[in-house]
């Protein structure tokens, strides 16, 4: 499969869109293909089946999103300054494509078990850097010692996870980015030491 043809991106821009949209379930592959402008026959030229298309969308997605939010980070020099901009990245990127939020807030979370099990294989670069993160806190003195990395990360990302989900399921009624600084500020506050 050429990921690098132009067809290949419209598929995937059109399947967020229509998933997005009409739900995992009511997204024909032809709906997707009409939405590309591609054949329905296109389709299977890039993908096997339609869940395929799904964890396509998701790997091509959350490359694109760890890439950013790696460039990001590597200009900052202080743990805080790392996760605040991860925090800011993951807010920002998430509500610049509101679709996409749908697709990875709500769609992927109906899947079938071994489609969870390839999109959680295609989180871990994701969760590896928030451990990174913490694990370089510690070693800085940033954070305290002795966190349990693994439960650390799994608040860290459950907490951004839980508020752009729970921003999708209120329609985008409040601004995620201005909610940056709060979360930021609860998440170090509770891997400091305490004064």
């Amino acid at each position: 499969m050429n990921n690098q043809k132009p067809k290949y991106h419209q598929i995937i821009e059109a399947a967020v869109k229509v998933i997005a949209e009409n739900g995992y379930h009511g997204s024909q592959v032809s709906k997707i293909a009409r939405e590309a402008g591609v054949a329905d026959g296109t389709i299977y030229l890039y993908f096997k089946n339609k869940e395929d298309i799904l964890v396509s969308v998701f790997e091509q997605k959350m490359g694109q999103f760890v890439d950013k939010i790696a460039d990001a980070i590597e200009g900052k020099s202080n743990v805080p300054d790392k996760l605040l901009k991860l925090i800011e990245m993951h807010f920002s990127q998430l509500s610049a494509d509101y679709h996409l939020a749908i697709v990875t807030q709500l769609e992927l979370r109906q899947s079938n078990l071994s489609l969870r099990l390839q999109i959680n294989q295609v989180l871990k670069p994701y969760l590896t850097m928030i451990d990174h993160i913490v694990q370089e806190g510690v070693d800085q003195g940033e954070f305290r010692e002795g966190l349990n990395i693994p439960l650390v990360r799994q608040m860290i990302f459950g907490t951004l996870d839980e508020i752009v989900t729970n921003w999708v399921m209120k329609e985008q009624k409040y601004d995620l980015i201005r909610m940056v600084p709060e979360v930021h500020a609860m998440i170090i506050g509770a891997l400091v030491y305490e004064s």
